[in-house]
């Protein structure tokens, strides 16, 4: 060990000299000592292992301070909340890493009124005795009339949950071409497996016909299961039995026949400029016996798997044992069925913020764009433009469409690309942004209106800082 390296490591106060100084003491009362003791040894180990590997040179000859406002600036991290709010600037709408869809401020006081005290979750206010938590769901009768729902935590679990009932240590008959892989590795096949059905796939990747489905069933099978491709699309040389032929076939053998339809679209998508995305309602009126959607992506309300199906079908499921595993609770039917509710009262497209982000024109955006600009064009550091670019629907909807926007392209002096787009996500709030042709970019579309004015604050405190 060198002379200076030792001269040094003797500047290192100990724990309990530390321990002494006025803003650690303060520390202690604030923080608790055990997690006082732990960031003040992290930092102390550190600081040690940069002087023996040359990360530093030299310390300040009151090392005890530089230690002090380390400790300090971990000790208030360690306390921030791992889940908070972030301003999306991405345009990409149903953002799956942001949490998806944000929820309208009708779901967020519904969420509120029954959380802020108790709530009749489980309790029939008539009768006075134990209720249905299920009942929460009804909504969805009024808007798929004849048909009963039933609602579970995602997507994922309402598949599970309807193979479990129907096809359990039975065949489960799918197409080649629609065993397909989601998000975060999830794979079609692996959940089949989970739920205690057998997987039959039928067909090839590129085309599968009804023939294939009918010489596929036999004594064991449970179930035949259609996966709506809203989240991938094979072209070219394709053919695809239609649902209403697999309802049919379905009917023929006594069958039920269960479509996973993804994005939970509601609405006709070829009102806002996409092309036509089949719905709910058309999937229910093809004769599906159960159909399976999320309620956090096209919907636009709180992440929750839901299943629509016929009285039988559901009633069935309801019994199954596996439900109360799967249930979900109070906030997600008070902000389900606030959101369905714009839904039914024709008032999605300006309450539902999913919704209004996709009816969102170019000239909108553009207006707000300009807006943005102008509030801080008084700012020397910074330079700010204004060019025409695209959105994304994300989520697996419309995975071939692009919704045309405006972006505003930010530029900072002395800073590259990839270091503003670091800032913009450190910042409080953090900034999620892009990088397009190695320009820093913000998509207005997927800032709520209420949001432009701290995304504005956001990016004038980190230009006034370069």
């Amino acid at each position: 060990m060198s002379k200076h390296l030792l001269r040094e490591l003797r500047k290192l106060p100990s724990v309990e000299t530390l321990l002494q100084r006025p803003l650690l003491r303060r520390l202690e009362k604030e923080f608790g000592r055990p997690q006082l003791l732990v960031k003040l040894r992290e930092v102390i180990k550190q600081t040690r292992a940069k002087l023996r590997d040359g990360g530093v040179r030299n310390l300040p000859e009151d090392a005890g301070q530089s230690i002090e406002a380390d400790v300090l600036n971990r000790l208030k991290n360690s306390h921030l909340r791992s889940l908070r709010s972030v301003l999306n600037a991405t345009g990409v709408i149903i953002h799956t890493n942001l949490g998806r869809a944000p929820m309208s401020p009708a779901a967020v006081e519904a969420v509120t009124q029954v959380t802020t005290g108790y709530s009749n979750l489980e309790l029939d206010l008539e009768t006075g005795k134990r209720g249905s938590r299920h009942r929460h769901a009804s909504i969805l009768e009024e808007l798929f009339p004849k048909h009963q729902p039933l609602v579970v935590n995602n997507a994922a679990a309402a598949v599970m949950l309807c193979l479990n009932t129907f096809a359990l240590g039975k065949e489960v008959v799918i197409s080649r071409g629609e065993l397909v892989e989601i998000g975060g590795s999830f794979r079609i096949p692996d959940i089949l497996e989970r739920s205690g059905a057998v997987l039959k796939e039928v067909g090839t990747t590129n085309k599968t016909r009804l023939n294939d489905y009918r010489q596929a069933i036999g004594p064991r099978t449970g179930a035949l299961l259609r996966v709506h491709p809203s989240n991938f699309k094979i072209i070219g040389f394709t053919e695809r039995a239609t649902t209403k032929e697999i309802v049919q076939l379905g009917k023929e053998k006594g069958i039920p026949v269960i479509e996973d339809f993804g994005s939970g679209n509601l609405l006709a998508l070829e009102n806002f400029g996409l092309p036509d995305e089949p719905t709910v309602g058309q999937s229910l009126s093809n004769g599906v016996n159960l159909c399976i959607f999320s309620g956090d992506k096209l919907l636009g309300g709180p992440q929750a798997g839901i299943i629509v199906g016929t009285s039988k079908q559901i009633d069935a499921c309801r019994k199954n044992p596996m439900m109360r595993a799967l249930r979900v609770g109070k906030m997600t039917y008070a902000a389900l069925e606030a959101t369905l509710a714009s839904f039914l009262q024709a008032r999605a497209s300006t309450e539902v913020p999913v919704i209004k982000m996709i009816a969102a024109t170019q000239m909108h955006l553009r207006g707000r764009a300009q807006e943005f600009v102008e509030s801080l064009s008084h700012v020397p550091s910074l330079s700010l433009t204004i060019t025409n670019g695209t959105s994304k629907v994300g989520g697996g909807a419309a995975p071939e469409t692009d919704l045309p926007t405006t972006l505003i392209v930010v530029k900072i002096e002395g800073k590259t690309a990839e270091h503003t787009l670091i800032g913009l996500r450190k910042s409080e709030p953090s900034v999620i942004a892009r990088i397009v042709e190695n320009r820093v970019v913000l998509d207005l579309r997927t800032i709520l209106p209420e949001q432009q004015d701290t995304l504005i604050t956001v990016v004038a405190k980190l230009s006034s800082s370069s």
